[in-house]
């Protein structure tokens, strides 16, 4: 255990939640749950968001009426959300996160341990929300985790019974933030493979963009287990590739984020897929969604990064085809069946 890890001995004095959709509420939520005298505050970028948690405890526009416990608070200033904070959680659109970092790094604390719950590669430069942390706030490895899991933030407001995983390079600072966001409801547990935990969360919205166009296209359930199991397995050829742990991707980082978001109405690159099948334009879609799709964003960064490597990613591939306008929704099924005949655990092409 490292120096950073040995002073974390108590429970964080104050948390900052940099972020306030629907994920970063509900995490909040979890982390007020799991502690009712620690207090946790949000940084959002709307005062009449900032202003309903702190007077009303809900979050109308994504969580409806959920009810937030009594120590979560909001504010616009980032300042104030930051000062005093041991444990800060990053939840912002992938995207736009490298562009805010700069001014947040002089706020940040000098002890204080940094969470992403972000889900989605860097475009232009295929990294890991983690390692685009490291780069702007100069953090070591082992003040940065990642959470990831079947996180359908919904479900969990409502505190239906769900478990995660919390990765950091160091066990015993994975460990400390596990104990303060462990609830009633919500289970994390911890890993050191920080790469196959983020590519796990980050892969599998591509592939629920592929089961969500599926199934808007009415194809039946053979076809969307077939998408979800040979999805998981382009998805750890990319883990593994970039240096991850092929057994992550078989636990909740993988398989069960994978399951969960490639099911569920809830999830929004699956609902984003469903409406990209029904016929409507990426424009259309856009238009369509309350909250960002990370896949449609990150699903080029995905491929960049397999073609790289020289990983096969053929789902990745459709989709990829399909957001850019090259492959028409009607062609997505039997394109991902017209592959060369092979071994089932054949890593070749």
């Amino acid at each position: 255990m490292t120096a950073a890890a040995d002073i974390r001995t108590a429970a964080p004095a104050k948390i900052a939640v940099l972020g306030s959709g629907s994920w970063g509420t509900t995490f909040a939520k979890v982390l007020a749950d799991s502690a009712a005298d620690t207090p946790v505050m949000l940084w959002s970028r709307r005062e009449e968001v900032a202003d309903e948690i702190t007077g009303e405890h809900r979050n109308s526009r994504y969580l409806g009426d959920t009810r937030l416990p009594s120590n979560v608070t909001a504010s616009t200033d980032v300042d104030a959300v930051l000062a005093g904070s041991d444990l800060v959680v990053i939840a912002v659109p992938a995207q736009t996160l490298r562009a805010q970092l700069p001014a947040w790094r002089p706020l940040i604390p000098a002890t204080a341990v940094v969470v992403s719950l972000m889900k989605g590669l860097e475009v232009g430069t295929d990294a890991r929300m983690s390692e685009v942390i490291a780069e702007e706030l100069g953090l070591p490895a082992e003040r940065i985790a990642v959470l990831s899991g079947p996180n359908l933030a919904m479900e969990i407001a409502r505190e239906e019974p769900t478990a995660s995983v919390v990765a950091c390079p160091d066990h015993g600072t994975a460990a400390w933030i596990a104990a303060a966001c462990t609830a009633s409801y919500f289970r994390p547990y911890t890993s050191t493979d920080v790469i196959g935990v983020e590519i796990g969360g980050i892969v599998k919205n591509v592939i629920a963009l592929a089961v969500g166009i599926c199934e808007g296209r009415r194809m039946g359930d053979n076809t969307k287990a077939s998408v979800i199991t040979r999805g998981l397995a382009e998805t750890t050829r990319l883990a593994v590739a970039l240096g991850g742990k092929a057994e992550t991707l078989a636990g909740l980082a993988g398989m069960g984020d994978l399951i969960a978001t490639c099911s569920s109405a809830l999830s929004r690159n699956h609902t984003a897929g469903h409406l990209l099948g029904q016929g409507l334009t990426l424009e259309q879609v856009t238009v369509r969604m309350n909250q960002t799709a990370e896949g449609i964003k990150s699903a080029h960064a995905v491929l960049d990064s397999a073609t790289k490597l020289g990983v096969d990613m053929p789902i990745t591939a459709s989709v990829v085809a399909v957001l850019q306008g090259r492959l028409s929704v009607n062609d997505l099924g039997p394109r991902l069946l017209s592959r060369n005949l092979k071994p089932e655990g054949d890593p070749a092409p």
